[in-house]
């Protein structure tokens, strides 16, 4: 059976399923390109090459469904074809998992006047919509839209229990006599949303009546109830806007509320980053986990060297994922904003900073770690931090961190510089310098290796020009420029990780973790003293 028109009749039905696509394969893999639909109970159909890895992915699949949302999966290959545990690495690969099948299930009890009205107003916001009631006049398919689940029975406890009802549902209750028969029946349940569609004073009389049953607070408060917004709605199809504005509400997560309030506090955590490469990467990753949103600005062609582990990857691709969290490239200030509501980090091809006017940030960061200030100034934000030498904390910027390895990295410095730059790469098992990879003459770069590969001291793993560039020594290759980009002598093109398959290029480094962490200490004592 074909995956993808299996996959259509299954989205059409509604069924949760997951894709499971490699999207990188390095070394010895059973398969480099592959695609496996896994369905919610493990079973499968295709295949990404069979053994402990692919096992492994379904697993994360199922899970993937189970939380509604896509993921990342980074494995390892033995050179056995199973999952690697220790260092007997053959391969690796990268597989992401979306999820589908998924519309949300919106139960109306009750098909009178409201409910008909939801369900219309609901169809195109892609709910897939059952309706459940006692009478069979209610149930004519002619009041409802096209695709809308019918249900009867003799009794509205027999229509819920006909309706399958599953806790991910979306569930209003607007019958004409039967409302307290179908609380009794929901109240105590996990739903994702259960509203009523009662009077105040109704209200309280069956609330205190629950209560009396044994409900208890926490299963009361769990109820929407007068339901929907004060809007001044009087007719079915105004009542029912009021009620979708506060089911989508609690189906989005959002705090509600007029949107001018909503801009205000997304200003408020607002983050705009200089620079994209793997330290800027960490610290938009520390920042965007606590909660901020992050909008990072860049060169169109940044030079950034360990790009499977920074954002400026996604310039050159258009988007990219960092330890499941996406970036994306966009052409304007509306787009950022777009992509910042999907829970995505935008890229903005604007070194010069000339989109701060339209985005008001509080915060600036700037990351760009060129060991001179490239521009940055207190004035560009409320609060502003920039990381290692080039700055002054209290002249240029209200914070500077400390990104020389040793005893002080990570420190935040609230006057004063940072420490010079040194210009001596960090100790790898007693490597430094040497497992820098610069250019020998002036050229376009060419790689003929991919990052992640092991290489042998001596191998050929690129090209400036017409020049071959050698490994100066074995290790997984963690670092290297992006083909096309032109270079001078002795610019900075790769790097070396002597440690080999001990290596990971998948995940940021800890120094980038510890930076991001002391970027996220001086924002919030900042904010705090402003």
């Amino acid at each position: 059976m074909n995956l993808f028109s299996h996959a259509a009749r299954l989205e059409q039905a509604n069924t949760p399923f997951a894709i499971a696509q490699i999207i990188e394969s390095r070394g010895s893999t059973p398969r480099h390109q592959a695609q496996m639909l896994v369905m919610a109970d493990g079973q499968i159909l295709g295949t990404i090459g069979g053994g402990m890895i692919e096992r492994l992915v379904i697993d994360e699949a199922v899970a993937a469904i189970a939380e509604r949302k896509p993921r990342i999966f980074h494995g390892r290959m033995a050179r056995n074809g199973e999952h690697a545990v220790g260092s007997d690495c053959g391969g690796a690969m990268s597989v992401y998992i979306d999820v589908y099948g998924l519309r949300p299930r919106l139960v109306l009890i009750g098909a009178g006047h409201v409910n008909r009205a939801l369900a219309h107003a609901a169809a195109p916001l892609g709910f897939d919509i059952h309706v459940g009631d006692c009478f069979e006049g209610s149930l004519n398919p002619d009041h409802f839209p096209a695709g809308t689940h019918l249900k009867q029975a003799d009794s509205i406890s027999a229509v819920i229990e006909a309706l399958a009802i599953e806790p991910a549902n979306f569930v209003i209750i607007a019958t004409n006599h039967q409302d307290k028969e179908a609380l009794d029946k929901l109240i105590t349940r996990p739903l994702a949303y259960l509203g009523l569609l009662a009077s105040k004073r109704k209200v309280q009389t069956f609330t205190q009546a629950l209560r009396q049953q044994g409900v208890s607070q926490e299963q009361l408060q769990r109820l929407h109830a007068p339901i929907g917004y004060n809007i001044g709605a009087e007719t079915p199809e105004e009542i029912a806007i009021s009620i979708l504005a506060e089911l989508l509400q609690v189906k989005n997560g959002k705090a509600g509320g007029l949107m001018q309030d909503d801009v205000r506090l997304k200003r408020d955590q607002l983050v705009v980053m200089r620079g994209s490469g793997d330290i800027a990467t960490g610290v938009a990753l520390r920042l965007h986990n606590a909660g901020f949103k992050v909008v990072m600005l860049d060169l169109d062609k940044p030079t950034v060297i360990r790009r499977t582990v920074a954002f400026a990857q996604g310039m050159f691709d258009g988007e990219t994922s960092v330890e499941g969290v996406r970036a994306k490239r966009v052409e304007s200030v509306e787009q950022a904003f777009e992509q910042l509501d999907r829970g995505i980090i935008p890229l903005l091809v604007d070194p010069d900073c000339a989109t701060l006017s339209e985005l008001k940030p509080r915060y600036l960061v700037d990351a760009i770690l060129a060991k001179q200030n490239l521009g940055t100034h207190k004035e560009m934000a409320p609060i502003t931090v920039a990381l290692g030498p080039g700055f002054e904390a209290g002249r240029d910027c209200d914070a500077v961190i400390e990104t020389n390895r040793g005893h002080h990295l990570g420190r935040v410095i609230y006057q004063g510089p940072a420490q010079p730059n040194t210009g001596i790469p960090g100790v790898i098992e007693g490597h430094s310098a040497r497992r820098v990879v610069r250019a020998p003459t002036p050229g376009v770069m060419k790689s003929i290796i991919k990052l992640g590969d092991l290489v042998q001291e001596g191998d050929v793993i690129a090209h400036v020009g017409d020049t071959p560039i050698i490994a100066p020594l074995s290790g997984m290759v963690r670092g290297l420029l992006s083909d096309g980009i032109e270079v001078p002598v002795g610019f900075k093109i790769g790097d070396i990780d002597p440690r080999g398959e001990r290596a990971d290029a998948t995940t940021v480094s800890d120094k980038a973790r510890a930076i991001g962490g002391a970027v996220l200490e001086a924002m919030m004592h900042l904010a705090k003293r402003r």
